[in-house]
């Protein structure tokens, strides 16, 4: 039996994972999950039904709320997690797409990796009509079904400018090595060129609990009730590049990137408080990516030392984005 830790576990894609878990019960226990806390009522059910050995929560207040939801016999309540030299498979379809590429290769011989992305609701939407975005019509994402702070990144193409950084570091790349094509069909979920010119693509339906199930697996893979990916009815696959202009929000990742140090923490912090600003109906759509470069600029660079630091900068950066938006907002926080 395969016995997983599952980070996340609370979220869309954590979720996914247990519904699978639970349709292989002679094949995984989960014997650890990490989340972050803000639904202790949640995170007991799913203790209660899959008996983790340890729950790691971000927020501190969470772990007294879950030992008094959960009577002793209870899993080991961590505010924090240490490395156990285990493998880190990913699930996330662009990355589970360059993964399986990579399978079997030398990672040397790799000139670069191409992480696709449906370009979300707005590919087409002219600039000028940003400001007239409602959280409704950034919600409806054209292919995937996700969270709502997921799609809102979706959106702004947040999502593909994280998932640069996430590959930059799994993949042991350098940042220019990993590049973003809009993909509007979203049947090729991520490409990896090599040094001689060829290209391998992972394709497939728009189906998470595909990526899930095969880091599940691996290095086996399980047949799946998923729907099939047929070629003759898919149509035209198009490509083309991300715009600069319209969506900023993939060139403040990549200076984040690009910079090091505490800016990916700030790029991130900054972007979880404007996108929940936002769904809050508390700024417009526009005013994420401005709230970002903002944040960026505020903090000064420098290298983080240690984990502490990057918490503080973290923390930081919250508070003064909060502050930002509730004095645009008038003084609500």
């Amino acid at each position: 039996m395969k016995r997983i830790t599952l980070l996340g576990a609370t979220g869309s894609i954590g979720l996914r994972t247990l519904e699978l878990v639970s349709g292989f019960p002679e094949e995984f226990a989960v014997a650890g999950m990490a989340a972050r806390g803000s639904n202790p009522e949640l995170i007991a059910d799913l203790c209660r039904k899959y008996a983790p050995a340890a729950v790691a929560l971000l927020e501190p207040a969470a772990v007294d709320a879950l030992a008094r939801l959960l009577p002793p016999p209870r899993p080991e309540l961590l505010s924090a997690a240490r490395a156990h030299g285990v493998s880190l498979l990913p699930v996330d379809s662009e990355h589970s797409a360059v993964f399986q590429c990579l399978v079997g290769h030398n990672r040397g011989d790799v000139h670069r990796i191409l992480l696709t992305g449906s370009g979300g609701p707005f590919r087409e939407l002219p600039k000028a009509k940003f400001d007239a975005v409602t959280v409704e019509d950034a919600l409806r994402h054209p292919t995937w079904k996700m969270g709502a702070k997921i799609t809102i990144d979706s959106a702004t193409l947040m999502n593909k400018g994280l998932e640069v950084i996430e590959a930059r570091w799994l993949f042991d790349l350098a940042p220019d090595q990993v590049q973003v094509v809009i993909h509007p069909q979203s049947i090729v979920h991520s490409m990896v060129e090599y040094i001689d010119g060829s290209v391998l693509a992972q394709l497939g339906v728009a189906d998470m609990g595909i990526p899930i199930l095969y880091a599940l697996t691996f290095p086996e893979r399980r047949p799946t009730p998923s729907a099939r990916l047929d070629l003759t009815r898919t149509g035209p696959l198009t490509f083309e590049p991300p715009d600069p202009d319209r969506f900023p929000a993939l060139r403040l990742a990549r200076a984040a990137l690009e910079q090091g140090g505490a800016a990916p923490v700030v790029l991130n912090a900054a972007n979880e408080v404007a996108v929940a600003a936002f769904l809050e109906r508390r700024i417009g759509f526009p005013e994420i990516t401005q709230s970002i470069e903002r944040a960026l600029a505020a903090e000064p660079p420098g290298e983080l030392g240690s984990i502490e630091e990057c918490v503080e900068v973290d923390t930081r950066t919250r508070r003064r984005v909060r502050e930002w938006i509730a004095a645009r907002s008038g003084g609500r926080s």
